[in-house]
């Protein structure tokens, strides 16, 4: 079986659809991360199309080695998010001619299903109280919410500091106890910040506090963060490659990390970058903000994980865009049962799904009192 060609879809939510067509009638489905570089990425995935056209699309590692090790910027973000969908695809097409899904392939499952959280929150106590009720009734055990309907300054006022935590109190007393309830500072909070709004939020026991500073670009305060607070820390979404994740687990300076399946390097080495975490008692709880097929690889990935925690089902499972979406029950997901990644694109939600006006830009705000720029 050789490689034949590539087809990438830009999608409303911000991802593509990479599929890569082999001389043997079968495809293979990837999920490379988008975001406002979609067409950059769509680039480099041609780039990279002219080393692996007309070769074996079952030499994943090798393909893997050759295509990263090759580039003179190893952790760029962009060729690495070309790399996790090409990844992605080719490990469709070696569960397809096997005849097997893709995480019994990977050495079979540790659980039967997979937890899950979805999104919750809203400017006021009220209707964050609301949207978290309506995410329990959906089915959700757990949920995240970002407290910051507004821009946050580097040092905010009492009033500040108290409208967020009243979001987060108002969604614990609207599900009680036994909902778990994540919060992501979105690395929108100054170090000095974080640390007070970590403190004031103790009480309501989060399930973990995500991306409370920068950790991408000093671990330092990330590391202060975590050893002041009894809150979990949870963070790695923008960090790619065990390589990317080695400080953060050496210096133990969260005890959650969240590769991201579309950018971290694939399937294959989000299992490395979990087991890297498992060595220094770290959980993995994987970020999926918008891709239903990112969702379906990471559900592949962390099937056999230990350390695995939950996962974010920011895109859903596809409803309307597979012809045989993922359901979520009770706050799980039953592992995919059929051959490769175990979905199929639906031609009709496909169409609804592509992506044909002017490309998104990253969300950006700004602060009322003097224009500047704050973080999202």
């Amino acid at each position: 079986m050789k490689i034949t060609r590539f087809d990438v879809t830009p999608l409303n939510n911000r991802g593509l659809l990479l599929r890569v067509e082999t001389d043997a009638g079968l495809t293979g489905l990837g999920a490379p991360m988008n975001y406002e570089h979609g067409r950059t990425v769509g680039r480099a995935i041609l780039d990279m199309g002219d080393y692996l056209i007309g070769r074996d699309p079952l030499q994943i590692e090798d393909h893997w080695q050759t295509l990263y090790r090759s580039s003179y910027s190893r952790q760029m973000p962009i060729l690495l998010a070309a790399l996790s969908g090409i990844e992605m695809a080719c490990l469709d097409l070696l569960g397809k001619t096997a005849n097997l899904p893709v995480w019994k392939l990977l050495g079979g499952s540790v659980r039967e299903k997979i937890r899950v959280y979805g999104a919750a929150g809203g400017p006021t106590p009220e209707q964050a109280a609301q949207a978290a009720r309506q995410r329990v009734e959906q089915g959700f055990t757990a949920l995240k919410t970002t407290p910051f309907p507004d821009p946050v300054r580097p040092i905010e006022t009492p009033a500040g500091i108290e409208r967020s935590v009243s979001l987060v109190a108002a969604m614990r007393e609207a599900v009680g106890p036994a909902i778990d309830i994540a919060i992501d500072f979105h690395r929108a909070t100054s170090p000095a910040l974080a640390k007070v709004l970590l403190r004031e939020l103790e009480p309501l026991k989060p399930l973990f506090v995500e991306e409370p500073t920068r950790s991408t670009d000093n671990i330092g305060p990330l590391l202060e963060l975590t050893r002041s607070t009894s809150i979990p820390i949870a963070t790695g979404e923008r960090c790619a490659t065990r390589w990317g994740f080695r400080e953060l687990c050496e210096r133990k300076a969260a005890a959650i990390v969240q590769p991201d399946i579309r950018h971290c390097g694939g399937i294959l080495e989000m299992k490395k970058i979990a087991a890297l975490a498992e060595v220094h008692e770290i959980a993995v709880a994987p970020h999926n903000a918008a891709d239903p097929l990112g969702i379906v690889a990471s559900v592949h990935a962390m099937a056999g994980t230990p350390n695995f925690l939950i996962m974010e089902y920011g895109g859903g499972g596809g409803e309307g865009f597979f012809t045989n979406p993922l359901q979520m029950q009770d706050g799980f997901v039953e592992l995919p049962r059929g051959p490769g990644l175990g979905v199929e694109i639906d031609p009709d939600g496909l169409e609804a799904a592509t992506h044909r006006g002017p490309w998104r830009q990253r969300t950006m705000r700004r602060h009322p009192e003097d224009g500047s720029f704050a973080d999202f």
